[in-house]
């Protein structure tokens, strides 16, 4: 044997070593789609085929915040798929194991009892094939069918996303030709016309908040989306598997079909577009843009913003409509009613009740903006249970395990009991990355920015610290309903 030849085992390892940068490196086939301007009518698709599975559905239904806060959603599950296809493994990992904390504390029951576990290896396995088949649709509508090889190695790297999250082999077929059968039975017996699948559908097309760029000018929003939302709800209806849209009686519009394939192919041409010039990570970073924010980026969107309301004023004088409020200036100065806190903050669901899936998400996201460790992210949710526990003592009238907007606004005792101050304290240790009880301007933009994007700039350059005390008075000040705050609002008040 040629000493200088790789033993078989050194060969196995170099092969699974380019098996692994091939499924997530810059080279895989999730990289080249996932800046795609088609992949977000992909992406919508896709959860629309997730929302029609039972357990799925009222997963969404129970906990997430999808309809009160899409564009939040739309941005974090970005974030996280461009973390798991990252070409360093410990990024990946790391983001795997996130997720599956985030999955384990979603479970329970739907209106008919049937019960639903977010780690249940089936349902993980259909969200991944949802994602997959959208991917391959996505290119046959635009005209640019995949190859067979092309088709291949887009499944083994969904095939690897799902072992990276410690699935074993077998939830998802082992090859291709097996995947379009295990598909067609799925949406043949196990979809439905569920309650999360008309609310995607019918719900929040028509009633889609403005993302947070847009959030002061609600007329140009409501008369784009009064023109755009139809649009996508058309397209996407009529991208779904033609047998499932008979039998969950979805409309079919004359005309649909031809207008989804020309709507694919359009936003296909952008990939003509020199290299840098639409990347979908900046389009998705750019609409979550707060303006006022210290986001060198805010200052241009905020001149934009005000020439266009100026322009709009002409319009205004001819035909008058409601004032609209500036950028980051709230409706009715720095306070909140209680019927303004409760649906902008606390109702994270928009159900128009508070319980405890509401407040898992506000600790699911603030854990996610600030990247806590598994100890700190435990104990942050432990915090907001706790606090859950003191809420119901206090405002649960009725004894139902929910809190009415009415029970909230009847009783508004003051809310910053021990559990909250906990929470804060969790935050507050996760930014102190040197312990010594402030937060200086280094640690401030080394990771407090990164997560609520504070604006500092009043203290830029004079030393001034954040104490533990005025951290914890912000973040109480905020979650009881007493103010509005710079930090707090883009993260959990706003769409």
């Amino acid at each position: 044997m040629d000493p200088d030849s790789p033993s078989p085992g050194e060969g196995a390892a170099a092969a699974a070593d380019g098996a692994e940068e091939t499924s997530f490196g810059p080279d895989s086939q999730f990289r080249r789609f996932s800046n795609d301007p088609r992949w977000a009518l992909a992406m919508i698709r896709a959860t629309v085929l997730e929302a029609a599975h039972p357990q799925i559905g009222a997963a969404l239904i129970g906990n997430s915040t999808f309809v009160a806060h899409p564009w939040r959603r739309l941005r974090n599950t970005f974030l996280s798929m461009q973390r798991v296809f990252d070409a360093d493994a410990g990024v990946r990992e790391r983001e795997a194991a996130r997720l599956n904390r985030l999955h384990a504390r979603i479970n329970g029951a739907d209106a008919r009892e049937r019960p639903y576990d977010a780690m249940d290896p089936s349902v993980r396995a259909w969200v991944v094939a949802t994602l997959y088949e959208s991917t391959v649709s996505m290119c046959r509508l635009s005209g640019q069918p995949l190859t067979q090889a092309e088709m291949e190695q887009l499944y083994a790297e969904y095939q690897a996303f799902l072992a990276l999250l410690g699935d074993e082999a077998g939830h998802l077929p082992p090859t291709l030709r097996e995947f379009w059968q295990y598909f067609d039975r799925m949406v043949a017996q196990e979809l439905e016309n569920t309650e999360a699948l008309r609310i995607v559908l019918y719900g929040l097309f028509d009633h889609l908040p403005a993302p947070p760029l847009l959030d002061g000018m609600p007329t140009l929003w409501a008369a784009g989306r009064s023109l755009v939302g139809p649009v996508l709800g058309a397209i996407t209806v009529s991208s779904l598997p033609e047998g499932f849209r008979r039998r969950a009686g979805l409309p079919e519009i004359p005309g649909a079909q031809t207008v989804a394939q020309g709507a694919y192919l359009a936003m296909g041409m952008a990939r003509f577009l020199p290299d840098g010039w639409l990347k979908t990570d900046e389009l998705v970073d750019l609409l979550s843009l707060v303006p006022g924010s210290d986001d060198p980026r805010a200052k241009t969107i905020t001149v934009v913003l005000e020439g266009v309301k100026r322009a709009g004023a002409l319009l205004r004088l001819l035909t008058p409509l409601p004032p609209e409020p500036g950028p980051g200036v709230p409706a009715q100065g720095p306070r909140r009613s209680a019927e303004e806190f409760f649906h902008e903050v606390l109702d994270q669901t928009g159900d128009g009740y508070l319980d405890w899936p509401d407040l898992a998400a506000m600790a699911r996201e603030l854990a996610g903006r600030l990247d806590l460790d598994e100890p700190e992210e435990t104990r942050l949710y432990r915090a907001f249970a706790d606090w859950w526990r003191e809420l119901q003592q206090a405002l649960d009238a009725d004894g139902d395990g929910r809190i009415s907007k009415e029970e909230y606004a009847a009783a508004v005792p003051s809310l910053a009991g021990p559990a909250l101050i906990r929470a804060a304290e969790v935050l507050f240790d996760a930014a102190d990355t040197d312990g010594n009880q402030s937060i200086d301007e280094e640690e401030y933009r080394a990771l407090f920015r990164t997560g609520f994007r504070r604006d500092l700039r009043d203290t830029a350059g004079t030393g001034a610290t954040y104490s533990r005390g005025a951290f914890v008075n912000d973040f109480v000040s905020f979650m009881t309903g007493r103010r509005r705050s710079g930090p707090y609002d883009p993260v959990l008040a706003q769409a």
